[in-house]
């Protein structure tokens, strides 16, 4: 009986001691809830934290649709909550606030401290008890609850459109559905209907989801079956609530999660997932977070651009329907159809260009010469007046085609949930390309899509689909920057020239007249710029020359104190005669009328026509004293490379100089020093001109006469030589050279001209010139490859910045060497991790074509001794100054002599390049001429 008796006892004590241990506990939650409800209300109200003022509610405000609770801890207040608070934070369509542990504090931010709560993971107490947070102070204030991470980037305005296009009144838990990966599944005490919504992209709930929920909080506090704090949310939802997570496949994209870790959204953001996403997930780094701000500022600067040009077009339809003039710029007597004009900072923008209706005929060409032609894209690109007619489609040329489809396939499927469909984008087929630098893009593109009906009768079916885009261009805008100061609305204009317009002609105080007949579909700004004087637009849209020369005059005329100054530094061997000419035009534009400019000749002396130099350049420094004239001798074979950096090391230069390196070969004007100056930007950029190359001046019959006369040799020997001899008239070096397409090409391959300051280009990373390459050509390309290989640190630093190795929003992040890297092959060396430190180490490569510099024609000759590289690239270059197609046909095709020799030639594979040393137009030039002559008529 005592045995039976122990045993009630103990029975009776566990049944006790189980009971008094339950109700301690749900005591405890309940004042962990009470604390946490009463902790913040002692320092500052609820409404005072988020900014609420108190008549504001959902019927009467626009600052109630959602409010958005963050957890985030105590090491991460300065860090990922302030990114996240100065980005999106401030663009939410409700309120904010922080949830982080009790003793935590962050002045400038809306931060509620929950009591009881700490910072250890899983943050299951921290994330009930903010919903709870919620309902006790906000249950009847917002329309919509969401509970967010710290490290989630949230677009607010599509936020707002998705959660008005839904019923708020009803219960809602939105989120990206989940039942646990395949370690955990099953293992998590989910029912097979049961899920959970995923906490990284985001949970967001209705009013009244929250409102059934948050009253159970503490029982589910005390029911966890997991570590998993959204796994126990979602089951505490769909208990309470009766709703579970959303089963939507589209949450996927909506709400986006990225599974590459720290390095999520480190590398090009130009993808479909960060364009059609509502939230994105994880971003780990604050850095990180305001370059993803910025880039969604850019999107949505392009899609209120659009807008206006919609509403522009919209205008101009209904301007023309109801029959009123274009140049009326009233709807009725007093009633302005645009309120602002051009001179006020609230210009709506040209309505004459904006308004224009998208027409792939805006350009009507009234000659030959004025057509545009279509480039065709296939897996290459197909040019009729290029150089390479068919060439691999340019990194830049991609880009642009996969903006014009994603932005398409956006507009395409902006109303799929609607209708039930989706439609994808596969392949680019083929298509065409124009530019008109007037009016902008016209693309044709035969895409082959999917289209996929996922409502109703399910089907995917391929289909084609041609596409007619006008991406147009807008007005021609101009700012005048005065000693740094940006005017909001500034106009160039050249002091004492009266602005005058006659019928359509516009003149200056000297009466000369400047034809406009080809400006009559420009807009008015442009025109008002033209009237303004501004020299460089008169000489781009092809002004005549005695029009803008009395422009030139006056601008040339005014001071222009504090210009940088230019050291043109020139390579030379021997060439004395075609030296004297560059000294004429240097002469003529760099000393007389620009005067800030200097010359660094480096020479390799030559015992016949060093001293000529010489003596030329030591008597043009006494007639300029006050300019630097100077140059180097050197000994041994000729090299570019080792001119060049002789000449970029030697003390001539100055750090402050920007060193222009151009050839002996090459006429200027002043247009091209002030682009110099425009286009090189100290530690920031670097110019690498177009220049216009002359083709092959000489008549068709000197050629075909050399060529014809080979085949008169006996046993298919080289051809005979044949001397031609001209003389050079006399040149006005300040008169604009003629550019036409007989005359010459733009050398887009050419990259020997480059405009640096000498301070970037002894830059510890950038290897400068290579010395170790004889003669001319691959010094120029070896160089911009460094450039480029500098440029790809930025790379390298977001890599830096994802690894935690590199902080740039700290004090001392540019200061500070970064933690040496631990394993992994991405991980640089340390030498490249020190050079991550330099905050503007980046060097941008502009490149325009710039026709006042001018390559002027000379006979080349390519050497068979060079390396393979150095003459394929000369044997490349000679090719394009046979003449353009036009000129090739008349030369060679219509030659059965020629055609005959050329196929010969190219078929004796013991021949690279003719054969011998001969100069000028020798045998060695004629035969290349003819091998290349057919190659090129091949490709055409």
């Amino acid at each position: 009986m005592s045995q039976r008796k122990k045993i009630l006892y103990g029975l009776f004590g566990i049944i006790v001691g189980l009971c008094v241990g339950a109700f301690l506990r749900t005591y405890r939650t309940l004042e962990m809830v009470s604390m946490c409800n009463t902790m913040n209300i002692k320092q500052t109200s609820a409404l005072d934290i988020i900014g609420l003022q108190p008549s504001e509610m959902p019927t009467n405000s626009q600052n109630t649709l959602v409010f958005v609770g963050v957890m985030t801890a105590k090491e991460f207040l300065q860090g990922r909550a302030r990114a996240v608070y100065d980005t999106w934070g401030r663009q939410i369509p409700g309120k904010m606030a922080f949830f982080s542990s009790q003793d935590s504090s962050a002045p400038g931010l809306p931060l509620v401290a929950l009591k009881g709560v700490d910072d250890r993971y899983p943050p299951q107490k921290k994330s009930f008890m903010m919903l709870h947070y919620m309902y006790e102070h906000y249950i009847d204030r917002f329309e919509w609850f969401a509970r967010a991470d710290d490290d989630v980037y949230i677009r607010t305005d599509r936020l707002e459109k998705f959660l008005r296009s839904i019923d708020s009144s009803k219960p809602q838990f939105i989120g990206q559905a989940g039942r646990g990966n395949s370690e955990e599944f099953g293992l998590l005490s989910l029912e097979f209907d049961e899920n959970f919504c995923m906490g990284g992209p985001g949970v967001i709930m209705s009013r009244e989801t929250l409102r059934r929920v948050a009253p159970h909080i503490p029982t589910c506090l005390k029911n966890l079956y997991s570590t998993h704090e959204d796994v126990e949310v979602g089951r505490c939802v769909q208990k309470f609530a009766g709703v579970p997570c959303t089963w939507n496949y589209e949450m996927q994209s909506i709400l986006h999660h990225n599974s590459s870790g720290s390095r999520a959204f480190s590398g090009n953001l130009k993808s479909k997932e960060v364009h059609s996403a509502i939230t994105l997930h994880p971003v780990k780094k604050p850095a990180f977070m305001y370059r993803l701000h910025a880039y969604m500022l850019g999107l949505r600067a392009q899609e209120l651009r659009q807008e206006s040009l919609l509403l522009h077009r919209d205008i101009a339809q209904m301007t023309s329907l109801l029959q009123i003039p274009r140049i009326n710029k009233n709807l009725a007597p007093g009633v302005p159809i645009f309120p602002q004009d051009e001179s006020s900072s609230d210009y709506l923008g040209d309505h004459n260009v904006l308004g224009a209706t998208p027409d792939l005929n805006r350009h009507r060409p009234r000659a030959l010469d004025e057509l545009v032609e279509w480039d065709f894209i296939a897996k290459s690109l197909y040019s009729g007046m290029h150089p390479n007619p068919k060439r691999r489609i340019e990194s830049s040329v991609k880009e642009g085609l996969n903006d014009v489809v994603r932005e398409i396939m956006e507009h395409i499927n902006n109303f799929s949930r609607q209708r039930g469909r989706v439609i994808e984008f596969r392949e680019l087929l083929y298509g065409y390309t124009r530019v008109n630098s007037l009016y902008g893009q016209d693309l044709i593109l035969d895409l082959l899509l999917v289209y996929k009906k996922y409502r109703g009768k399910k089907m995917t079916v391929p289909v084609r689909r041609h596409l007619y885009i006008q991406r147009s261009f807008t007005e021609i805008q101009v700012r005048e920057i005065t000693d740094g100061v940006v005017p909001s609305q500034a106009l160039i204009t050249i002091p004492g020239v009266r602005k005058q317009k006659t019928g359509t002609f516009f003149s200056d105080p000297t009466g000369r007249f400047i034809d406009a007949t080809g400006l009559d579909r420009i807009s008015h700004r442009m025109k008002s710029l033209f009237n303004g004087g501004l020299e460089r637009l008169t000489d781009t849209l092809g002004v005549p020359n005695g029009g803008s020369a009395g422009f030139a005059g006056a601008y040339r005329n005014q001071p222009t104190p504090g210009k940088d100054r230019i050291m043109f530094v020139i390579p030379l061997s021997g060439r004395s005669d075609t030296f004297m000419r560059f000294l004429r035009n240097f002469e003529e534009v760099a000393l007389r009328q620009d005067q800030h400019t200097d010359l660094l000749v480096s020479m390799f002396v030559e015992p016949v026509e060093s001293p000529v130099v010489m003596q030329l350049l030591d008597g043009l420094k006494a007639r300029y004293p006050a300019n630097r004239i100077n140059y180097l001798q050197l000994h041994g074979n000729f090299s570019r490379g080792v001119a060049l950096d002789r000449a970029i090391h030697s003390s001539y230069c100055d750090p402050d100089d920007i060193l222009f390196f151009i050839d002996v070969d090459m006429i200027f004007t002043v247009q091209s020093l002030d682009r110099i100056r425009h286009h090189v930007i100290r530690h920031r950029q670097i110019y690498l001109p177009i220049v216009f190359s002359e083709y092959d001046p000489r008549p068709p019959n000197t050629i075909l006469a050399e060529a014809e006369a080979a085949m008169m040799v006996g046993g298919g020997g080289a051809p005979t030589t044949t001397t031609t001899t001209t003389t050079e008239q006399p040149r006005n070096f300040s008169t604009p050279y003629a550019i036409n397409d007989e005359r010459g090409y733009f050398r887009q391959f050419g990259y020997g001209l480059a405009g640096i300051y000498k301070a970037d280009l002894l830059h510890p990373d950038l290897k400068g010139f290579s010395t170790d390459i004889t003669g001319w050509g691959l010094e120029d390309v070896k160089f911009l490859e460094s450039v480029i290989a500098l440029n790809q640190r930025g790379n390298q630093r977001l890599a830096a910045i994802a690894d935690g190795r590199w902080d740039p929003l700290t004090a001392a992040g540019n200061n500070r060497p970064p933690p040496a890297a631990t394993g992994g092959s991405d991980a640089p060396p340390p030498a490249a991790s020190a050079a991550l430190l330099a905050p503007t180490e980046e060097l941008a490569i502009f490149r325009a074509p710039d026709p006042s510099l001018v390559h002027i024609f000379h006979p080349i000759h390519c050497d068979t001794n060079l390396e393979e590289a150095q003459y394929n690239m000369c044997r490349g270059t000679k090719a394009n100054t046979l003449g353009s197609f036009r000129t090739l046909d008349d030369r060679f095709c219509h030659s059965p002599a020629l055609l005959m020799y050329a196929r010969s030639q190219a078929t004796n594979p013991n021949l690279r390049g003719g054969g011998g040393a001969g100069a000028g137009g020798g045998p060695a030039v004629v035969d290349d001429r003819a091998k290349v002559a057919v190659e090129e008529q091949r490709a055409k």
